[in-house]
């Protein structure tokens, strides 16, 4: 069963199209990443099935219900934590989650007994009374969250939940995550962190240029890759010339599938191998050739093979590429005035 269901999305902003008939199928029970750098219409696209945004055309299913044209329930199925966190700084923490449980209607027991089981289970005891304008960015985080949730939504959407947190804080709300989904709560979250979706998620998708690009669980498209994955040097600072010889050399030996030049680490090779017993070979391959080993690591592919397998680039190349655009926009916008 779905409980989210996203049908050739499109959405602009003037001349720049963030969606490009997007459509994603979210089970019901699952936890379900959504990764990808910023910019890749993530943001926007959790927008639109919170009913916070309209696409220009496409249809947005969530929880049952039709979200263009019943966005009321819509929301009373799900729970919203968003990038930014707007807190107001005046009331203390206890008084906005009493004011949430107010604009939810929940009844007086009710409300009173859901707050007191976040503050706990979020470790909010110590402050929880402090006015919220003290708090660090951690336990706004955690309020925050704890608004999203007070109304026991079936969906909770969270958009980079654990960004800019410290490590304490961020262990804490993945353990509320999995607390949540083995009780039957769908949690949808937003990451760029690939460590994030890959402890959390049970299925995910990948997002890159406002389309979906691979949906499947991490471990199904971790092994649709195939093989073993191999980073080589065979010099501190190799040149072009080296590598290609290198490249031409391995790209034979039983059980290489793929050598590939990465410009972008100083001209090592990456390999995808058939497992760690073709290391030897290969050692031996290079030594009769006189090229001595400077560094190689060896590991099973990770989310990060499987978006460089299905975008052409590692996410980390993604965000710089990503975060270089916005630079040379900014100093544009500096030099016009």
């Amino acid at each position: 069963m779905l409980v989210i269901e996203l049908k050739d999305l499109d959405k602009s902003y003037g001349a720049v199209k963030a969606l490009k008939g997007l459509s994603l199928k979210v089970p019901k029970g699952s936890i379900f990443g959504l990764l990808g750098p910023n910019g890749a219409g993530k943001t926007t696209t959790l927008r639109i099935l919170c009913t916070l945004l309209a696409p220009d055309t496409g249809e947005v299913s969530v929880a049952g219900f039709n979200a263009l044209t019943d966005p009321r329930s819509v929301r009373q199925s799900l729970g919203y934590v968003a990038q930014e966190v707007a807190i107001d700084k005046i009331l203390t923490g206890r008084e906005l989650l009493e004011l949430q449980g107010d604009l939810y209607h929940l009844r007086f027991e009710e409300k009173e007994g859901r707050i007191e089981e976040l503050i706990s289970k979020l470790e909010m005891e110590e402050w929880i009374d402090r006015r919220c304008g003290t708090y660090s960015g951690g336990m706004r985080r955690r309020l925050d969250l704890a608004s999203g949730l007070l109304h026991q939504p079936q969906l909770l959407v969270l958009d980079e939940p654990t960004v800019g947190l410290d490590i304490e804080s961020r262990s804490t709300i993945w353990q509320l995550l999995r607390e949540l989904n083995d009780k039957g709560t769908t949690v949808l979250l937003s990451s760029h962190y690939l460590e994030e979706v890959e402890a959390l998620s049970n299925q995910l998708a990948i997002i890159d240029a406002g389309k979906v690009i691979a949906q499947g669980s991490p471990e199904d498209l971790k092994r649709q890759l195939g093989g073993d994955r191999v980073t080589l040097k065979v010099r501190e600072f190799s040149d072009k010339n080296e590598s290609e010889a290198v490249r031409d050399l391995l790209k034979n030996l039983d059980g290489v599938r793929q050598v590939v030049i990465n410009n972008a680490q100083g001209f090592s090779l990456n390999l995808v191998v058939d497992d760690e017993n073709v290391l030897p070979h290969l050692r031996e391959k290079l030594d009769r050739a006189n090229f001595k080993v400077f560094a190689l690591s060896h590991s099973r592919p990770s989310l990060d093979d499987v978006y460089l397998q299905a975008t052409g680039r590692t996410l980390l190349d993604a965000e710089l590429d990503v975060a270089s655009k916005r630079d040379v926009k900014l100093e544009s916008k500096k030099a016009m005035r």
